[in-house]
């Protein structure tokens, strides 16, 4: 008889009471997010829901030209339009006019004389209603003198300056090895990567309310608060501490959320009216006015020796940035560094550039320039492996890294790096099975039961990507984050201005307080600018940096706690352990509860997290530029219809260096969704911009992978050797996989047609097989 039961009989009950199920406790535990539920039943609120007594609403108008000489501005017919109450252009821009991300302020808030590119902000307003404010956006009259748009970026070396810092952005040469080295076998490639949008689920929004002082507060979704507040403060010629941002709820974020093109106009108007201010955008505003992903131009040359042996490689790199710099710097030494891939490469000589055109800008989207480059190099490989006679994965694994080898850059890779493991791992796992020919297995086949040809015209393919990020900000970027920890009845607040964009911190957050102090109730504190800055919300830095702070505050904490228990029976905190909240010394002697020790007691601490140094690159390419890497492999399995060029991406096995598993679920979930968001790079999203237009701004015409497109993925292998550098070991998850899977399709589709597949996404002319 079962424990269960025999209680329910001494009870004289006919059924045993269940046993709620133990809920998830500290680091290694799935716990959900706080805000879950909210999100589920729709009550969870973001800058869109937003609302203030004496609201107005804000409307932007955007250039429809990307390329164009500004003659004139008349505000006239717009300001005296009933229920107007502001009308604002580049004249109304009290302080510095300028800004961006990255380091680089070349922005302008409105343009003045010249618009660069499709959707520039020439002036907003603010009205009594969103379509008041709309039609007089309408109504401002701007004469242009429309200009030959560049948007080649390979003409951007020789056009005329698109800006007064010019049409070069960064040049990088990166020079390792021996230039004269050759292999036995050479291969060449021209590759193409395509604009990639961010397409968050939910479009920018925000609200500004001008203070008593003379300064104001921006609610936005901000990844970056602290940043978008000293430029807002800059632009508007306020000191910082006059203008604060409110942090909303994220409606997804795997790029540079906020445009600054909403956000600045968005306060300007408030501090003219003295009134809040609201603008939701539409989601042709938000296509017009975020980043995208850079497009990229690469030339590649393999040298190997006959054992497909790499000996030397040649690249060059051209990043198409845009109109303005933005995050191209950061980018482009990415691509650089990681030109070569997670392979061993005793010579390498790389040119790198990020150049003007009047394409929409591009900025940080997750994995930035790693992503680009690992289409590249792993289609070279395909290449080494085809003319050599081999299998693409012993090629691969014959020119691996490993840890203790170097970077093309000069850097020694001191982080594990287990890359041969995990290939091995995705080459081992079974392949699935061939669908059936028959009809209801039709919906198996490329193109689905309406779209599919002849079942006779399907080719399989199996293809492989390895990928490698870098974590944290990178050159000698100063990575910082603070947090604060307070226990007051039991119950423990974190203070960190980490911002929760999806990537899960505050999940992670009360775990670490939980693990460190054994309370189970663990709230985080909504993200404002009074709190000390944590950062940018990119490239796993808040996991490293952030919850390290967290870490460090709560371990402050726990010495608090801890001091007058050991004093009071002699013995060092050290031997001291809290577990399943309770407090017990090594030797059984003490033993209490974390609630009684805790008991009218008032802890709090605060506490920093910076990783070592780094150093930019010289101008050799050489340095130690990156705090850390991650890997990924994935094996893609697809099938292609050769007479129409279909695609159907079967399976992607991955497998994955995470260093140390802090959530299961939150991992898994970031792993397929980074392998989603690959397959749409590799397979459907590609923002077209003739001329430097933007051309069907909205979700029918940019074509985003569905969960009917979601290939099946089986996560293979999970190498969890930590980090001994990283606070808790763990690695970057979200962009490796991002960087790995389009690798990965095209090459399984060039296994299964034997076409180059040099440009993604792929077309369906580029899987066509003719002559069959």
């Amino acid at each position: 008889m079962s424990n269960d039961a025999a209680t329910a009989e001494a009870a004289g009950t006919d059924e045993a009471t269940p046993v709620p199920e133990p809920i998830p406790h500290g680091l290694g535990a799935s716990l959900p997010p706080a805000d879950a539920r909210a999100k589920t039943e729709g009550t969870f609120p973001y800058a869109a829901d937003l609302w203030a007594e004496g609201l107005l609403w804000a409307a932007v108008l955007r250039s429809p030209h990307p390329h164009a000489r500004i003659v004139s501005i008349d505000t006239t017919h717009a300001r005296e339009m009933p229920g107007v109450r502001a009308v604002v252009t580049h004249e109304d821009v009290p302080g510095v006019p300028l800004h961006g991300r990255g380091g680089r302020a070349d922005r302008p808030v409105f343009a003045s004389e010249a618009v660069r590119h499709h959707g520039e902000p020439i002036a907003a307003v603010a009205a009594d209603h969103p379509d008041t404010a709309r039609m007089a956006a309408a109504a401002v009259i701007v004469e242009y003198e429309v200009l030959d748009p560049v948007t080649d970026p390979e003409q951007a070396f020789e056009a005329e300056p698109l800006h007064p810092d010019g049409n070069l952005i960064r040049h990088i040469p990166l020079r390792h090895g021996d230039p004269e080295a050759t292999g036995e076998v050479v291969v060449e490639g021209l590759y193409r990567i395509g604009r990639q949008d961010p397409a968050p689920i939910g479009a920018e929004a925000g609200l500004a309310v001008p203070r008593p002082d003379g300064g104001v507060e921006l609610y936005l979704a901000s990844t970056d608060p602290h940043a978008d507040r000293d430029t807002a403060a800059s632009c508007y010629g306020l000191s910082p501490d006059q203008v604060k941002i409110v942090v909303t709820g994220v409606p997804g974020a795997t790029a540079d959320r906020e445009d600054q093109g909403f956000q600045l106009p968005l306060g300007l108007l408030a501090l003219k009216t003295g009134c809040p201010v609201k603008l939701t955008a539409t989601r042709e505003e938000s296509f017009l006015g975020h980043v995208h992903r850079h497009p990229t131009l690469l030339r590649y040359r393999h040298h190997a020796d006959a054992e497909g042996r790499v000996v030397k490689v040649e690249a060059q790199i051209l990043l198409d940035a845009g109109a303005y710099a933005d995050t191209s710097s950061d980018a482009l030494a990415a691509a650089v560094a990681f030109a070569c891939g997670p392979y061993v490469v005793p010579n390498a000589f790389i040119e790198g550039w990020a150049v003007r055109t009047n394409n929409p800008p591009s900025g940080h989207v997750r994995g930035e320039g790693a992503m680009q480059v690992c289409a590249a190099y792993e289609a070279q490989m395909d290449k080494v492996a085809k003319k050599l006679g081999l299998d693409p994965a012993e090629v691969r694994l014959r020119n691996v890294l490993a840890t203790g080898d170097v970077l093309p850059t000069g850097q020694t890779v001191t982080c594990p790096a287990p890359v041969a493991e995990l290939l091995q791992a995705v080459r081992d796992f079974p392949l699935p099975a061939l669908p059936k020919d028959t009809p209801e297995d039709e919906w198996l086949l490329p193109g689905g039961p309406e779209g599919a040809g002849e079942p006779a015209a399907v080719r399989r393919g199996v293809g492989y990507g390895i990928g490698m990020v870098h974590m944290l900000g990178a050159e000698g970027a100063d990575e910082v984050s603070t947090a604060t920890v307070k226990v007051q009845d039991g119950v423990a607040t974190v203070l960190c201005a980490a911002v929760e964009t999806g990537q899960g911190f505050t999940t992670l957050a009360r775990q670490i307080v939980q693990d460190v102090l054994g309370v189970d109730e663990v709230q985080v504190a909504p993200v404002d600018t009074d709190q000390p800055p944590a950062g940018a919300g990119c490239r796993s830095r808040h996991t490293w940096v952030s919850g390290g702070a967290v870490e460090r505050a709560a371990k402050m904490v726990r010495t608090q706690l801890l001091q007058p228990l050991a004093h009071q029976f002699g013995m060092s905190t050290e031997l001291l352990q809290i577990a399943d909240g309770k407090i017990t010394s090594y030797d059984g002697v003490l033993s209490t509860t974390v609630a009684e020790a805790l008991d009218g007691k008032e802890l709090w601490a605060t506490a920093q997290c910076r990783p070592h140094p780094t150093e930019p690159l010289d101008e050799a390419g050489q340095g130690d530029a990156f705090v850390g890497m991650a890997f990924c492999a994935i094996r893609a399995v697809v099938d292609v219809d050769i007479e129409i060029g279909s695609v159907r991406v079967v399976e992607l096995a991955v497998a994955q260096d995470v260093g140390r598993v802090l959530n299961p679920a939150q991992l898994t979930a970031r792993i397929e969704a980074g392998v989603t968001q690959g397959v749409g790079i590799a397979l459907t999203e590609n923002l077209r911009t003739p001329r430097g237009l933007i051309r069907h701004p909205d979700l029918t015409g940019y074509a985003l992978p569905t969960a009917l497109d979601t290939p099946d993925i089986r996560i293979v292998k999970l190498v969890e050797e930590r980090d001994v550098v990283a606070p808790f070991g763990a690695k970057a998850v979200s962009a490796a996989p991002v960087v790995a899977s389009p690798a990965a399709v095209a090459s399984a589709v060039r296994a299964a047609t034997g076409r180059p597949v040099n440009r993604l996404p792929i077309r369906p002319q580029a899987a066509v097989v003719t002559g069959n």
